[in-house]
């Protein structure tokens, strides 16, 4: 059995919540999570990615400050969790940093992605090797440049005796369908909890709907949720990803105000958890699937894990299947993704595929990232 070093995976989602930083020992086939933390984003810088995100233009200055910024947020992570779990930075082999997504047009004539975070200034101000700029080389290669992390999915989650899916609930949602029987497959499903955060924000200056308690107040406006469910992107066939560049605030106010009465704050709320719960649940339904002897595992990580709402309507409209977190399989729901950059940082300085053409639709398998090193 191959030696387990220790990796550092960073995550920066679409929620833009804040950031995510663990520290994982891997040999790409074992994963063992030692430690783990949480930092918030500044309120400023906030303010700044959500203008930049949601299409806001900036200056060249501005760009370049936001990310340096980034790069000077996720080492002071860095430093914090190395501190925490009383590690030297010298003990790291790599850090694999997914940066921070501003814009994402996988379909357009110039495809691109754009994920901000200074990678040589967060080698330097921690001394380690820095994988970042995951996405690129995929699009390159004719992919969506994601969902990355079913690859990841796929060694850590996949069970010979049992189909499983996992849904990361995070801004956006994305699904992973482990099939024994048959090829991973993997794409984005539409808003997670981007909607309903960005509709808390606005309304009672909450940044999410702890305990789903805005929208348990709630019922779900059956007009406006038809809809929301209306969006042609749902309906598209995968390979497809997407972000707030389609599921911003804009779009959600033109479908408001092309209802015939004002929907109640409450009910947005519930209309929105329940737009995201069907959301998924209608692309599980479409999966095809193998019979297996034991019932399929529908496996949530991210955000939404929390929210008890989704949680709920979830199982309703999964009657079939056994609907539970990652973490009830031992693998942390809340570290989900920054494990997997932590393990795609592994794979690329061992010159490994970190894509799964059959998930992204590249052309082939393909080294992820670009290297910065510290000296």
């Amino acid at each position: 059995m191959k030696e387990l070093k220790l990796y550092i995976g960073i995550m920066s989602g679409t929620s833009l919540d804040g950031i995510d930083a663990v520290l994982m020992a891997t040999n790409g086939t074992q994963v063992e999570l030692k430690e783990r933390c949480h930092h918030a984003f500044a309120t400023p810088l906030r303010h700044r990615l959500l203008a930049c995100a949601n299409g806001e233009p900036l200056s060249a200055k501005c760009w370049g400050e936001l990310d340096v910024a980034l790069g000077q947020a996720y080492a002071e992570l860095v430093r914090q969790l190395l501190h925490t779990a009383n590690t030297p930075a010298s003990e790291v082999a790599a850090i694999g940093c997914h940066g921070q997504t501003v814009w994402h047009q996988p379909d357009a004539p110039l495809p691109f992605s754009v994920q901000l975070g200074d990678g040589h200034r967060l080698a330097a101000h921690t001394n380690i090797v820095t994988i970042n700029d995951f996405r690129r080389k995929d699009l390159a290669l004719g992919g969506q440049g994601a969902p990355l992390v079913p690859a990841f999915h796929q060694q850590v989650l996949a069970d010979a005796q049992r189909v499983r899916v996992v849904v990361n609930i995070g801004g956006i949602a994305n699904l992973t369908l482990l099939d024994p029987q048959q090829a991973v497959l993997g794409f984005d499903v539409g808003p997670g909890n981007m909607l309903m955060d960005a509709w808390c924000q606005q309304q009672w200056g909450s940044p999410f709907d702890e305990d789903a308690a805005f929208g348990l107040q709630g019922q779900v406006n059956q007009a406006l949720l038809a809809s929301l469910l209306a969006e042609p992107w749902l309906a598209q066939a995968p390979p497809k990803s997407t972000g707030r560049e389609l599921f911003s605030m804009g779009w959600l106010v033109q479908h408001l105000s092309a209802q015939a009465q004002p929907v109640n704050a409450f009910d947005v709320q519930a209309t929105l958890a329940e737009f995201s719960a069907q959301a998924i649940a209608e692309q599980v339904q479409l999966l095809t699937i193998s019979q297996q002897p034991l019932s399929p595992q529908l496996l949530v990580c991210g955000g939404g894990a929390h929210n008890p709402l989704l949680m709920q309507r979830l199982s309703a409209l999964l009657p079939h299947w056994h609907v539970n977190t990652t973490s009830s399989v031992g693998v942390d729901a809340d570290a989900m993704e920054a494990l997997a950059f932590a393990w795609l940082a592994h794979q690329t300085l061992q010159g490994l595929p970190g894509n799964l053409p059959a998930v992204t639709g590249a052309s082939r398998p393909a080294i992820l990232g670009a290297i910065h090193l510290p000296g």
